[in-house]
């Protein structure tokens, strides 16, 4: 049987889950069931998205009985409790494909199924979803990151090319890097950029200026990478602007410990380039470090 000839459910009907069912439903797939424990004000909000034909229902059995591949849409906390859940009601699960949409755990969390004869994996798209709508139209063009065993790839790599730009095949183990490094890129980009907002709030000038330099950051190091793209201060050198805004953040000690820790990463990259003789290296690393927090 074709990957278009299976059955397919979900549990949960979170903001991923619906985008997810949404999307691969437009594309042709068969989506059959959806479960959730919430009950009915889950179910309303998955309804304008996925419609009346599929079941609806507050038994993860259900969607397991009437599915061949499964996709736990969960938060991450109780993916593990749904697994536990299947094992402990199912008797075999031959011929059945679950997969997670987590991008913190890998797919041995799921590990009680394969005893039984499931095959296992993991499915995460590479994004930020703020709501269902959203995540919609971010998907086409989103990397979708997918690991598991043998059986499992190439039922997750068709799932993942329909339902985003492309897959990137993972091992589970390094799974930890990968969402370490979707933090950084994302949620600790949106801290950083929080923290630069209160600076500006001690002048009463909002963000909306920032946004041209940001994007034209960040279009520049999606051509050329950060290591090429990094200007400023600590790449020209100029230990006096440094010291200034190390004396205009005297009463700021979450801005001091941010800015002296990412100094000192951009004087890593000013030494990997090159740019300066040892004597410029040193006096900045000096003034960086000694940076009280």
């Amino acid at each position: 049987m074709g990957i278009r000839g299976m059955k397919i459910g979900f549990i949960g009907t979170g903001k991923v889950g619906i985008a997810i069912a949404h999307t691969l439903k437009n594309k042709g797939f068969d989506i059959v069931a959806v479960s959730d424990n919430t009950g009915e004000k889950a179910f309303n909000t998955a309804r304008p998205y996925l419609g009346e034909s599929i079941r609806y229902t507050n038994s993860n059995m259900d969607v397991v009985g009437l599915s061949d591949v499964i996709a736990i849409t969960t938060q991450d906390y109780a993916i593990s409790e749904v697994a536990k859940e299947i094992y402990d009601k199912a008797r075999r699960l031959d011929n059945k494909l679950f997969f997670h949409t987590s991008g913190a755990h890998p797919s041995s969390i799921l590990k009680p199924l394969d005893e039984k004869g499931a095959v296992i994996g993991s499915l995460h798209p590479l994004q930020s979803f703020p709501d269902i709508d959203s995540a919609i139209r971010v998907l086409p063009d989103t990397y979708v990151f997918i690991e598991g065993s043998a059986g499992a790839l190439t039922v997750l790599e068709t799932l993942g090319k329909n339902i985003g730009q492309t897959t990137v095949s993972i091992e589970g183990n390094n799974k930890v890097y990968y969402h370490l490094c979707a933090v950084f890129v994302c949620n600790l980009l949106c801290a950083l950029l929080y923290a630069s907002e209160k600076i500006m709030q001690r002048i009463d000038i909002t963000l909306e200026p920032f946004f041209p330099i940001i994007n034209a950051t960040l279009h520049n190091i999606q051509k050329n990478g950060p290591l090429v793209s990094l200007t400023g201060p600590i790449v020209r050198g100029d230990r006096e602007t440094v010291q200034d805004h190390i004396h205009a953040m005297r009463n700021m000690g979450l801005h001091r410990r941010i800015y002296k820790a990412l100094s000192l990463t951009a004087l890593d990259m000013v030494k990997e380039r090159g740019i300066h003789n040892q004597e410029t290296i040193t006096v900045l690393q000096r003034i960086l470090e000694a940076i009280d927090e």
